[in-house]
């Protein structure tokens, strides 16, 4: 039999592997030729000195591992079709699913695949061109892939994680997120596991097309008969999962134009928020420097201001602000970090829950006016701007109400503009960020300071629009083939919690298929 166990170290002793698992072999009371298994690295800063909280599980050296729980896939060529809207990871995971249930997929990505997608990012950081097919919410990958890669959930309830994690490390991620506490692999890492999931998807059968926006769902009798594409083409199908993400406004559109059902959801907006990542690693390690043997520290911050949560959302150490409009004439931002999260700056963004009270003055676009109070937010942060460069304001400056004769060095590539941030968010937004900022820093001093910068806006941070779906069946109540999935119909909230539901989506399909 297999012992779990636990050690504690410091940072330098971390990065000491073999010393680690002769430490868990002790502790476990085996010998040498025992073999390790890491379970969950955490770290613990809370204290005088940060250390290391590692457990493990040690078996004898006859007992085998457990077998990896990534998708076991089989040729799906000549198999039934399911057709899947959107290659973000709701989709993907979707589509490795449907081929390890025997039934082909058919992914359909209206951006481009990742390496040509690299080049409409160049010019919409460098040119301001905004391509709205091919940016950082759409194209392969989806949103995830330029959003750092962290694959931590609270929603453990919707699914497997080994599953998802074991399947990211069969094509390609670094091992170590099976047991970190916080697991990401990183913005400059993703794209190539991605492409590897969709050679995989393409050699077990599957098909995997691009620039393939769907315009129109045909619908008779309850159900989805045809797809239209790019307008001009349309194709029969059997079942579609609908994996589009929390940007694609032009699904919603659809729906709300059709007289389809959907509700409006509550989301959060706010601002991305950046510091030197030096002033959060003296804050969070409580040391001058971190030294060679601690990670860029992170934060995670909840508060409650006048009855609504403000928190942080997203936060990158040594990560860069992106720019993640979808539209010409709109500023949204967003962050990533690279797998070594090495950069100069940390941002994270910091919101404020929104509701429909909040979307009052939007009653008249129905079920739609959560999504054009934020599309409002957006424009106005353009109007502000004139471009993509993004609207900005010192962190102290903001709370003294004044705006900022001049901005620090920052990671936003397109450039920022000195504005009074207060002028991009509604009242109630900006007034509860700044009381939130007020007291986390009688908590956290140091975090108060004119080096830091709030930049606007931050927007989507999840779907305004919820597509509901049969609590058991999962299609959507009105017309039965088509099944609600991920973050754009609202059962989601990142890559971990997206894929998961991609798998039990497409779990469910196929079961039902079966069963008929």
């Amino acid at each position: 039999m297999s012992t779990r166990v636990q050690i504690t170290c410091s940072p330098e002793q971390s990065k000491d592997e073999a010393w680690i698992n002769a430490q868990l072999r002790k502790q476990a009371g085996m010998g040498a030729d025992a073999r390790v298994k890491w379970i969950k690295r955490s770290l613990d800063a809370r204290g005088k000195s940060p250390f290391f909280i590692i457990s493990g599980e040690v078996f004898s050296a006859s007992e085998p591992f457990a077998a990896s729980e990534h998708l076991p896939l089989q040729n799906v060529t000549t198999a039934p079709e399911i057709h899947i809207i959107g290659a973000g990871p709701a989709g993907l995971f979707a589509a490795l699913a449907c081929i390890s249930q025997g039934k082909k997929p058919i992914v359909l990505e209206r951006g481009k695949e990742v390496k040509r997608r690299r080049r409409d990012l160049a010019s919409l950081n460098k040119e301001g061109i905004v391509n709205a097919d091919s940016n950082y919410c759409f194209g392969e990958g989806g949103a995830g892939t330029y959003s750092d890669g962290k694959l931590y959930t609270r929603s453990k309830k919707r699914g497997s994680v080994t599953t998802v994690l074991d399947t990211l490390v069969y094509y390609g991620a670094d091992p170590v997120i099976q047991y970190e506490a916080h697991p990401h692999i990183g913005t400059n890492k993703l794209p190539g596991i991605i492409e590897n999931i969709r050679e995989a998807i393409i050699e077990a059968g599957g098909e995997v097309r691009f620039d393939t926006r769907v315009t129109d769902f045909i619908c008779e009798n309850e159900r989805v008969t045809h797809l239209e594409y790019n307008a001009n083409t349309r194709e029969a199908v059997q079942s579609v999962i609908l994996a589009t993400g929390h940007s694609s406004r032009d699904i919603f559109e659809w729906f709300n134009h059709n007289k389809r059902y959907i509700e409006v959801k509550p989301f959060a907006l706010g601002v991305r928020l950046e510091h030197p990542q030096e002033i959060i690693d003296q804050i969070q390690y409580k040391c001058a420097t971190r030294g060679d043997y601690l990670p860029p520290s992170s934060y995670s911050l909840v508060e409650q201001v006048k009855g609504a949560g403000v928190f942080s959302f997203c936060m990158c150490p040594g990560g860069i602000i992106a720019p993640a409009a979808t539209a010409p004439g709109e500023v949204v931002v967003n962050g990533w970090s690279p797998s070594k999260r090495n950069g100069a700056f940390a941002n994270s963004g910091f919101v404020v829950s929104v509701d429909q009270k909040d979307f009052a003055p939007f009653d008249k676009y129905g079920t739609l006016q959560g999504l054009e109070f934020q599309s409002h937010w957006e424009r106005k942060a353009f109007q502000v701007s004139g471009s993509i460069q993004a609207p900005a304001q010192r962190m102290e400056d903001f709370l003294q109400k004044k705006t900022s004769t001049n901005l620090p060095g920052n990671s936003y590539i397109p450039g920022l503009v000195s504005a009074d941030i207060r002028t991009v968010l509604p009242p109630q937004v900006s007034d509860r960020i700044g009381g939130a900022l007020l007291q986390i820093s009688k908590k956290m001093p140091r975090f108060r300071t004119n080096e830091a910068i709030l930049v606007g806006v931050e927007s989507r941070t999840s779907s305004p629009v919820r597509i509901p779906r049969d609590a058991e069946g999962l299609h959507h109540p009105e017309l039965l083939n088509l099944y609600p999935c991920g973050e754009g119909p609202g059962y989601a909230g990142g890559i971990m919690s997206a894929a998961m539901d991609g798998l039990k989506v497409a779990e469910a399909l196929c079961l039902q298929d079966s069963d008929k």
